[in-house]
């Protein structure tokens, strides 16, 4: 069973603590992305900006912030049901508004879903709380991607999430 936290509206989603991601990604853990809330339509990421992040001016590079606006909006898309399907990128359009330092947080939203697409936004604030940059994006449920050989990958959970009695 996957890690929820009960409902509550973007606005507080900044007192929750670090949760387990439900699927394993290793990008995303290489950048030191942390989960602290995903239910209901919407979610939080997190990061402390170390020197890896940076670009030659020495804040957020560009990559980093949209990388947590798409974990953003891709968790906010699962939130509903984060045992389900996992999520495609299929468009992503951002925009950036000042630089990036210290602290980030992103906050996704879903905004509309069918049976097969999400429609999300998200937004990066700094720690007092100014906007970054904000995306829009539409993502596809897949229960399995296609490979180069023509077979199927399986979505890979976090072993967190793993049932130990299956």
């Amino acid at each position: 069973m996957a890690v929820c936290r009960p409902s509550q509206e973007v606005d507080d989603l900044s007192s929750r603590s670090k949760i387990p991601f439900p699927v394993k990604v290793p990008f995303v853990e290489r950048l030191g992305l942390e989960l602290h809330a995903c239910a209901d339509g919407a979610s939080e990421v997190r990061v402390d900006l170390a020197e890896s992040h940076m670009n030659s001016w020495e804040v957020a590079h560009g990559g980093v912030l949209m990388t947590m606006l798409d974990v953003a909006m891709a968790m906010a898309a699962r939130s509903q049901n984060l045992d389900g399907p996992g999520v495609a990128t299929i468009e992503m359009k951002t925009s950036f508004m000042r630089p990036g330092e210290g602290e980030l947080r992103a906050l996704g939203k879903l905004l509309h879903r069918t049976a097969t697409m999400a429609f999300c936004e998200a937004t990066v604030l700094d720690a007092d709380g100014a906007i970054c940059a904000h995306a829009t994006g539409t993502f596809k449920y897949v229960r399995a991607l296609p490979a180069r050989d023509r077979t199927l990958k399986p979505l890979q959970r976090s072993d967190s999430n793993l049932d130990p009695h299956s």
